[in-house]
């Protein structure tokens, strides 16, 4: 075991650094799958960058999986109901979960190891939510071939150890993307692109085309869209009416994707993506800024106009309280008072305040 805890420790302290490396998430992402390959022992896998405030996956990085299988994945995912989708780990409380583990060694009972990994070749599969501070910031999950066995406990003990830091990780990057300028010039104008209900690419407009390029996934699916417009339109396809979720572009900049099925013979589905108002910014902007439940609520609060008295009333705390959590925001958002604090988090980029201390 002290071999077990000794790894523990070296993967804890690489983490920290990767963390003040100032990688962008698709860096980091490669990085710590190099990381932890060794350690965890799996054989492929993908990472999948989300939208804080949902949970939807809305970008993907991955590492030894067939792409084609990709639109597989999302539609087990998203409609399968298995016992290790992302949202079922986290409705039971795991911050990681394998196969073998929710199925109390009996896999063929999960869906997505009779329909997509058991033909792969794999035996297992642990998945992990790198949730923290109520932003729910990636999730990843990782393969194993049939021949290695399951994930065992310590394994799935050191999966658990590393999502807090990880999440802390990457909110560091989602605070960093929103105190620094685009590096291209961000899209202003609705784009337009119409999928077919499997997903495939059918048209596009020219804002579209080049969002496209710029968010382009070489390696995550065949699909020829990004994968944040797949599962958008898979999920409405589904519900057979609209879907919409938040996606970042790779230089920082947040969109929203608005999905509805088309009707006609040909059916489909459209996907605008549009920047991402003010109010769609707000909650990812307080999350990055890694503010307490109570924090939240307070900032909430002041960004609308109310004043400490009434955020008093409004959440049944004393005055010196809420002034102690407004010098607390204040604090932890690196800003002077409330009028810099709503500049800050009703902006897509704003780089000339300074960021909070470290």
């Amino acid at each position: 075991m002290a071999g077990r805890r000794d790894t523990e420790r070296e993967v804890l302290g690489s983490i920290a650094e990767l963390a003040t490396g100032g990688l962008r998430p698709v860096e980091l992402f490669h990085e710590l799958h190099r990381l932890l390959a060794g350690p965890l022992g799996f054989d492929g896998g993908c990472w999948h960058g989300n939208d804080p405030v949902t949970g939807f996956p809305t970008s993907t990085v991955s590492d030894g999986l067939d792409p084609a299988l990709f639109e597989q994945a999302v539609h087990l995912e998203l409609l399968s109901g298995d016992t290790t989708t992302f949202t079922a780990i986290r409705t039971a409380g795991h911050r990681a979960q394998s196969v073998g583990r929710a199925t109390e060694g009996r896999p063929e009972r999960s869906v997505r190891y009779r329909e997509l990994l058991r033909p792969s070749g794999y035996g297992d599969e642990l998945r992990i939510n790198f949730d923290l501070g109520g932003g729910r910031w990636a999730s990843a999950a990782f393969m194993r071939e049939r021949a290695r066995g399951r994930f065992d406990r310590p394994e799935l003990r050191l999966a658990e150890r590393v999502a807090a830091p990880i999440g802390a990780a990457l909110r560091g990057v989602h605070l960093a993307a929103l105190r620094r300028a685009p590096g291209t010039r961000p899209l202003d104008a609705p784009a337009v692109v119409v999928l077919d209900r499997h997903g495939r690419l059918l048209h596009t407009d020219a804002a579209a085309r080049e969002l496209i390029g710029r968010m382009a996934e070489p390696t995550a699916h065949t699909g020829g869209v990004p994968s944040g417009f797949l599962t958008v339109a898979r999920q409405a396809a589904w519900a057979d009416g609209p879907a919409e979720v938040r996606v970042r572009t790779p230089d920082g900049q947040w969109l929203t994707l608005h999905a509805a099925p088309l009707e006609g013979p040909g059916g489909g589905v459209a996907v605008v993506a549009a920047p991402a108002s003010p109010a769609q910014r707000l909650p990812l902007a307080i999350l990055a800024h890694g503010l307490s439940p109570r924090e939240r609520q307070v900032a909430l609060h002041a960004v609308r106009g109310a004043s400490t008295k009434a955020i008093a009333a409004l959440l049944h705390l004393s005055v010196p309280t809420v002034q102690q959590h407004v010098t607390a925001i204040l604090d932890k958002t690196g800003v002077r008072n409330r009028r810099e604090l709503v500049a800050l988090l009703m902006t897509d980029h704003l780089p000339t305040l300074g960021l909070p201390p470290e």
